[in-house]
């Protein structure tokens, strides 16, 4: 069954080396995705592992995300199935296998960036993820900023939160007690991103859409889910 994590602890499984202490932080849920062909084989895999499900929840919402709790650590599990949706979609189906531990570090940064309302985590997420791997045009241990770019590029609401957000964590960068070599190669590593999405030819429906512009809401406001 591929599961593979995605959130703030896959960019820590992730990371060759400790990060820095600005960017350390504490681990609360886990978050994994699936593919659809295996979605009916996680509840009886998290189940036999002492996990409960949400059952109304995964009752509604099941071909696209699965909820488990752990009760006894207070521990909640997301499975995403075949993309990741929150504000936006990422699609994740078929490259999922890439990777034994998590998502691509492509995917893996857009899922930090594609909120509308970026908070401080997930800035230092972002950043200790450009920090750690270069950008480049392949997978691997390398940030794969032509995918980032082509997903992008078909699709304009995301280009307009993902680039958004870019620039707000270069600013960010700048208010962290970081080392001037590591603030330096964290923007230039921002601005190499910016430059190849911006680069990427777009596709004739985010030319459409790009004339509408912030005049339509681009983005999903996903319901928060309580147990």
């Amino acid at each position: 069954m591929p599961l593979r994590l995605l959130g703030g602890v896959a960019i820590r499984l992730r990371a060759p080396r400790e990060p820095p202490p600005e960017f350390a932080r504490s681990y609360g849920d886990l978050d994994f995705v699936t593919t659809r062909r295996a979605r009916r084989d996680v509840p009886a895999f998290f189940r036999d592992r002492g996990y409960e499900p949400h059952t109304s929840f995964n009752a509604l919402h099941g071909q696209e995300r699965l909820l488990f709790f752990d009760t006894e650590n207070d521990r909640q599990v997301d499975v995403f199935v075949g993309s990741f949706s929150m504000c936006h979609r990422i699609p994740l189906d078929d490259r999922l296998e890439l990777d034994p531990i998590s998502i691509p570090l492509a995917e893996l940064l857009l899922t930090k960036l594609q909120v509308i309302e970026l908070n401080e985590k997930d800035v230092r997420d972002t950043l200790s993820l450009l920090l750690d791997h270069p950008v480049g045009e392949e997978d691997g241990d390398m940030l794969n900023a032509a995918q980032v770019a082509r997903l992008c590029a078909d699709d304009w609401g995301l280009w307009r939160t993902i680039t958004q957000n870019l620039t707000i964590c270069r600013g960010y960068a700048e208010t962290f007690e970081l080392a001037p070599e590591v603030r330096s190669l964290a923007e230039e590593r921002l601005d190499a991103l910016l430059e190849r999405i911006e680069a990427e030819p777009k596709s004739r429906a985010w030319r459409l859409r790009a004339r509408i512009g912030d005049r339509k809401r681009w983005y999903e406001l996903p319901e928060e889910v309580r147990r």
